[in-house]
């Protein structure tokens, strides 16, 4: 079998996601612990009590969903002896994701990943004013017609497709009034539901250009090296290992379009039977129901799928 790792995004933070690995599992206890030690600021007690509107913060959700993820991975190399690169023959992530990828893959520390996520949540916090950016979901349409009302939206201003995430499920991003023109074309077009949604900034789009500016310096000061498996990297939806390569999709990832549709297509292709998401949520196994299909569908988010997972894999 063939099997992929994938990596949640931004929006599936919840307070108390982890708690339970965390009680359970000494290797998971030892990741909340250094995400600690990396930001100087106890994050694990705003993961696990903290008030929802402070962990949805983009600069704490990015870090507490990288350290969720990190906790699931740990927890199940304790528990079946082995790293999971030893068990996926690649690994994934949705935006913030493919950080939590890369350090599971043993590219970066998670003290390191850490701190670039936290600097990542600031630096897209403030590259646009409240207000000025926007984003929305267009669901019912395809990728063309998406792209074409994009386009005539955008007028002076900017609107992109930022996350084609499954067939008929995008998201725009974009300053605040190109974004609403293109949620009421696409329900010209035919989209079967466009809805402006909450969020903190657009992200993944041309307004995001300082924040991946300031990324690509942090970026230059920390060591990257080569994943222990490669990684399908949001921005080509190819698989990547060269760090080079790796360290520019990064900082080129923040201002482009999460390719996961696509991504899904490379993983068929590269005959991936198997997919495996670990940390808060279901969002990517539920998109991989539809894009790889035929696959072997688990998800780790507690002791139990530990237990699952391992007795499978045994």
């Amino acid at each position: 079998m063939t099997r992929i790792a994938v990596f949640p995004g931004q929006g599936a933070q919840a307070v108390g996601m982890g708690r339970a690995l965390y009680d359970a599992s000494p290797a998971a206890r030892a990741v909340f612990a250094e995400v600690d030690d990396a930001l100087g600021e106890p994050l694990s007690a705003l993961i696990f009590e903290g008030a929802p509107e402070r962990l949805t913060l983009t600069a704490n959700a990015q870090p507490a969903l990288m350290a969720t993820s990190l906790a699931a991975v740990r927890a199940l190399e304790e528990r079946t002896g082995q790293k999971l690169t030893d068990l996926v023959g690649y690994v994934a992530g949705h935006s913030l994701g493919e950080h939590s990828a890369l350090a599971a893959a043993g590219a970066v520390s998670i003290a390191d990943a850490a701190r670039l996520l936290r600097l990542r949540g600031q630096a897209m916090q403030e590259a646009v004013q409240p207000g000025e950016g926007a984003m929305a979901a267009i669901l019912g349409a395809d990728v063309p017609t998406v792209e074409a009302v994009c386009a005539e939206a955008a007028g002076d201003g900017v609107c992109e497709l930022a996350n084609d995430n499954g067939e008929g499920q995008q998201v725009i991003s974009g300053t605040a009034a190109a974004v609403e023109r293109a949620v009421a074309l696409a329900k010209e077009r035919g989209a079967r539901r466009s809805v402006m949604l909450q969020v903190s900034a657009p992200f993944h789009c041309a307004l995001m250009q300082p924040a991946a500016e300031r990324l690509a310096m942090a970026l230059a000061e920390i060591t990257i090296a080569r994943p222990a498996v490669p990684v399908i990297a949001n921005v080509t939806a190819e698989p990547a290992q060269d760090v080079g390569t790796i360290r520019d999709l990064l900082v080129r990832q923040v201002t482009s379009r999460v390719r996961w549709r696509e991504s899904m297509a490379t993983m068929v292709t590269l005959g991936v039977d198997g997919v495996i998401e670990l940390g808060a949520g279901k969002v990517l196994t539920g998109l991989a129901k539809r894009g790889v299909p035929g696959a072997s569908l688990a998800n780790v988010q507690e002791p139990g799928d530990v237990d699952a997972l391992a007795g499978r894999l045994a």
